[in-house]
């Protein structure tokens, strides 16, 4: 089963914080696909990551006490 992105979604990365999914851009050299998504605290930074690395599952080797089992995880609209 292949996860799916929604841009403007709102997802929340596995060490709590939330963000909002701005776009996709491609990488130009490659034509590799980029997530563009930006913190909902803060100053409301914008960030870049791969898409891969973005639907990724949390690395529970190295974060063993994780329960979240994706590294960005879709927030439904009561948890915002």
């Amino acid at each position: 089963m292949s996860r799916s992105l929604k841009v403007n979604g709102v997802y929340r990365h596995f060490k709590g914080k939330k963000y909002r999914v701005e776009g996709i851009a491609k990488y130009s050299e490659d034509l590799s696909d980029y997530v563009i998504y930006r913190q909902m605290y803060g100053d409301g930074e914008l960030y870049v990551r791969p898409l891969d690395m973005f639907m990724s599952e949390v690395d529970h080797e190295r974060y063993p006490d994780v329960q979240q089992k994706w590294r960005f995880e879709e927030v439904e609209a009561e948890e915002l």
